[in-house]
């Protein structure tokens, strides 16, 4: 960064607008940068012959890096460097011989849209503020819930699928006890919740995180393909009310993280419905399956469901993140 007091606003000696950067100077390392990450980052993504990483341990890439905060700033020639060296020693999750469930491959559009939004840094909480992300959030949304197939809804993008669970399991404690945001957790009975044995660990931490307990977390038992027993589920669910425990939700799982197993939804959903329980749907991962004709099948039911976590990152190569959660009541 380059000082300049051209147009400072001076008050006492005070600098009140600064410190004030060269724009010129600016703009110059931005164009360079961004000439950096096209033949770097976006040329070089789908060219087999490149890395995937040049992998390098820990403490040498520390040194590699210079990761040291200064007092004093670097020069643009410096900087540029740095950015080079990002690039060189990251995963390039682009790249046609990297596979990992999260990531297939570079979308260009995606791509553009999230440089466009790093450029505007836009914080998506009124419209005033926001005003074209907002309504473009609205119609992402309002799309994903009639992929699901519920006639209104409403939603929220998260930072993570994690979070969108946890959220669900706010909504059903407060479905099952809406006393619980005045009064707090002092007087409720001991609240148990449902899911796979194969669910993701998430569901653990959001027990944690809320005060209901890991304990009170039953995990059903799942066939040899990793999905969901009904009738183990129903058991369960006597079982804790003959003990004096207190149903609220069950959370279902399309698209388990290590099988890649879908949990029978319909059948979920009578269980649910005789028992008036809450019932999510982790579709984080499986989730885009909605969108083909061939294997929306796997998702049969989850219009019956209450929520539904989906992360568009998965399959459609959003960047990451994109998490939604999706709520059939929208009030």
């Amino acid at each position: 960064m380059i000082p300049s007091k051209k147009s400072a606003v001076l008050v006492d000696g005070v600098v009140l607008n600064g410190p004030t950067t060269d724009a010129r100077a600016g703009e110059k390392f931005v164009e360079e940068a961004c000439k950096l990450i096209m033949e770097e980052v976006v040329l070089k993504s789908i060219d087999v012959n490149e890395k995937v990483c040049e992998w390098r341990p820990p403490e040498q890439l520390k040194q590699l890096l210079d990761l040291e905060m200064r007092d004093m700033g670097e020069p643009h020639h410096r900087l540029l460097e740095l950015c080079q060296d990002v690039i060189r020693y990251s995963v390039k999750t682009n790249h046609p011989r990297f596979f990992n469930q999260l990531y297939a491959g570079l979308d260009y559009y995606s791509l553009v849209a999230r440089f466009m939004t790093e450029a505007l840094n836009p914080s998506v909480y009124t419209y005033e503020v926001s005003p074209v992300f907002l309504l473009v959030e609205e119609a992402v949304l309002k799309k994903m819930i009639e992929f699901i197939g519920w006639k209104e809804g409403d939603g929220i993008f998260n930072p993570g699928g994690s979070v969108s669970n946890m959220y669900a399991m706010n909504l059903a404690r407060y479905k099952y006890c809406p006393d619980i945001k005045e009064k707090g957790l002092s007087g409720l009975p001991r609240l148990i919740l449902f899911t796979s044995a194969e669910c993701h660990y998430s569901m653990k931490k959001a027990a944690s995180f809320l005060g209901i307990g890991t304990e009170n977390v039953c995990f059903v038992e799942t066939d040899g393909r990793g999905k969901m027993i009904p009738a183990e589920l129903e058991r369960q669910i006597w079982q804790a009310s003959k003990e004096g425990a207190a149903p609220f939700l069950v959370c279902a799982t399309s698209g388990t993280t290590v099988l890649g197993a879908f949990d029978p939804l319909d059948e979920i959903a009578d269980i649910c419905e005789r028992h008036g329980l809450w019932l999510h749907v982790d579709a984080s991962w499986g989730g885009s399956a909605l969108m083909s004709r061939k294997y929306r099948r796997l998702l049969q039911g989850i219009h019956r469901a209450d929520s539904v976590a989906w992360n568009p990152h998965k399959m459609l190569m959003a960047g990451i993140q994109c998490s939604a959660l999706l709520v059939k009541d929208k009030s």
